[in-house]
């Protein structure tokens, strides 16, 4: 038998419970239902065609927020919500999936390993949906207003101008939610949704405490082994060039060997090694720093 809460029964999400008419009169439900998993929810929300800097960027605000006991509601695609509630699990926070399909669903397939990694860090999985109801245009829709109902406020990393993720930002201004953007490339596209809503409002987040101040929460106290580790790990003089020039702009192998004044076969070489390490990535060409 399906677990389902109904919208009378008191543990109905009270800010959900706020969006009025639009609030689902039912809510079908995997894992285990706590009332305080839904105290302090932001929502996070980004392109499905997330770039290197955005999944770097939402992982690294994600990680320290989710440290610090704020929940994290996604609504479990790929892109933006994948590494959403990727980067909270890891760290072993709280996080919601809103699911545009019938509870008995997962949706996207390939995404099943992350789906039980949610339950099993007793997080939930939610659908206003029952059974194995297949998502269809509109359910995507009617899953962003749950999103943001859900939460306090919506941290938007990257979108395009007519983009899902502009849609959940709208029923946030909608609902009186707090719309917090990352700023990208201007000439990105998935950064022109971002833009219009910096312009139209949207608070800048540059670092995590610029949400925790507004959640009223204290930084966790994070111990990042493999940050350290890579700090104390002994760079040759070619490795620490190359990091320091991709700190400045991500470049593909061959600029960076102009650049540097190093042979293509050396950059190239070192940029292999350097990705083993684990201290750069590589996206359409462009290396990153991690």
């Amino acid at each position: 038998m399906e677990k389902a809460v109904k919208i009378e029964d008191k543990k109905y999400p009270k800010s959900l419970k706020e969006i009025g008419r639009e609030a689902p009169k039912k809510l079908y439900y995997k894992g285990e239902w706590k009332e305080e998993i839904f105290e302090n929810c932001l929502a996070v929300v980004g392109s499905r065609h997330l770039t290197g800097y955005g999944k770097k960027i939402t992982e690294q605000l994600v990680t320290e927020i989710a440290a610090s006991g704020i929940t994290i509601v996604s609504g479990f695609m790929y892109g933006g919500d994948e590494a959403a509630h990727s980067a909270t699990v890891r760290i072993g926070g709280k996080t919601i999936a809103v699911m545009p399909c019938g509870i008995d669903m997962i949706h996207p397939e390939y995404q099943e390993k992350l789906y039980y990694e949610i339950l099993e860090n007793k997080g939930l999985i939610i659908s206003e949906l029952e059974g194995k109801f297949s998502p269809v245009n509109w359910t995507y829709a009617r899953r962003n207003r749950i999103v943001a109902g859900l939460s306090k406020a919506i941290l938007v990393v990257e979108a395009g101008l007519n983009s899902g993720t502009l849609i959940t930002a709208k029923y946030a201004k909608k609902y009186g939610r707090k719309i917090f953007a990352v700023p990208g490339q201007i000439t990105s596209d998935v950064s022109k949704g971002t833009i219009k809503l910096i312009k139209e409002g949207a608070f800048v987040v540059t670092e995590a405490s610029d949400i925790l101040k507004y959640y009223n929460v204290s930084p966790a106290n994070l111990s990042n082994s493999e940050s350290q580790a890579k700090q104390s790990s002994i760079l040759s003089k070619e490795e620490k060039t190359i990091i320091e020039q991709l700190k400045r702009e991500p470049m593909e192998a061959d600029l960076l060997s102009r650049t540097l004044g190093i042979s293509a076969a050396k950059v190239g070489t070192t940029l292999s090694l350097m990705q083993l390490k684990g201290f750069i990535n590589q996206e359409s060409g462009k290396y990153y720093v991690n």
